[in-house]
């Protein structure tokens, strides 16, 4: 009689799980639920018929008990994070100006996990309360938890700096997901952040993963800190002889017909004019990181094959000059001094006298 009613009341929770779960279903469009809500309520179910057929096996009211916590705390868990996806589909971030969005996931996302994992340090507790064993040696252990706190502090001061550096991170809006840094010259974009790590997706497609303790210690750059719009620079070392003014229109022109650039800067200057170069700078603006990687590329192509094709003089050289008729240098028993040195002139042989004494 009891496992006729145990079957029953597992076949009806099952069908009370399916039928939740299509309703679920049609409003998150999540499954997430679906196998912990299934194993929930048949253990649930099974619970509920030896309390009505009590039976006395221990061990098995025991089992049953323990999977039924750990159902449940499943279950706590597929549901936060179900509610975390409806919330955060809302919030999208494939949009040009993502900034806030960007916030929201990095934030959320953080606090999703911290709360799985307090689910699962209550769902260990409640599994050690269940033995009695657990109960009696509470007592030993509550006298020794200062001497237990403190080693288990100084072992796990790592974990717990990075805990709350991870906390520090979602709520200081120092750096979020999809964000464009440059870690130790680095590249990339923020990939996944969580409580004790961030990776970082590198331009290459390599993935960087550093501790969270690091962002809060190191200095980086964040490139899409207050928005995606960025500005960047393409520097060319070029001949005195390059025509400045017909290269910033040629620049221009290339610009205008490039869907890469958000035609908010567009600006060519010689930057430097030292020995036998001059250093052309080119600030070009996009609206996102992405695009000015590839517009600063196209940029630098673009200018590179304008000066070889229209002002080949213009290219980089470095000129020599072969001098003649230079007279030798003096032995160094002429105690006189060169009157080169204060000019072929009178008044350059007055001062030359002056310095070296009248010669012999």
């Amino acid at each position: 009689m009891l496992f006729v009613v145990m079957g029953c009341s597992v076949a009806f929770a099952l069908l009370v799980v399916e039928v939740v779960h299509r309703l679920v279903r049609r409003f998150t469009h999540s499954g997430k639920m679906y196998r912990p809500g299934q194993a929930f309520g048949a253990l649930l179910a099974a619970q509920i018929s030896l309390s009505v057929y009590p039976v006395d096996v221990p061990v098995v009211l025991h089992v049953l008990g323990i999977a039924l916590i750990l159902a449940g705390a499943w279950l706590l868990a597929a549901l936060i994070s179900t509610l975390v996806d409806v919330s955060l589909s809302r919030v999208r971030t494939d949009v040009t100006d993502n900034r806030h969005a960007r916030r929201v996931h990095t934030q959320v996302t953080l606090v999703r996990r911290l709360v799985l994992v307090v689910i699962g340090v209550l769902a260990v507790g409640a599994i050690l309360m269940t033995f009695p064993g657990a109960r009696a040696v509470g007592s030993t252990v509550l006298a020794s938890a200062a001497v237990i706190g403190a080693v288990a502090a100084f072992s796990a001061q790592s974990l717990l700096g990075n805990l709350i550096s991870g906390l520090q991170i979602a709520f200081s809006d120092a750096v979020r997901l999809d964000d464009v840094v440059v870690v130790d010259g680095e590249w990339g974009r923020v990939e996944d952040i969580t409580l004790t790590y961030v990776v970082l997706h590198l331009w290459d497609d390599r993935r960087l993963v550093l501790p969270t303790s690091y962002f809060l210690k190191t200095p980086f750059e964040n490139w899409t800190r207050t928005q995606s719009a960025l500005l960047g620079t393409v520097e060319l070392d070029l001949d005195w002889t390059v025509p400045v003014e017909a290269m910033r229109q040629e620049m221009r022109s290339m610009l205008e017909g490039s869907d890469l650039w958000d035609g908010r800067v567009s600006v060519l200057q010689v930057t430097q004019a030292t020995q036998g170069f001059v250093r052309v700078r080119a600030l070009v603006s996009a609206a996102d990181a992405g695009k000015l990687w590839d517009l600063r590329c196209l940029t630098r192509e673009h200018l590179v094959d304008w000066v070889h094709r229209q002002h080949n003089s213009a290219l980089p050289q470095i000129r020599t000059r072969a001098v003649t008729g230079v007279k030798k240098a003096q032995p160094a028993s002429d105690q006189h001094t060169d009157a080169r040195v204060f000019g072929e002139s009178a008044d350059g042989t007055l001062r030359e006298q002056a310095f070296a004494g009248p010669r012999q």
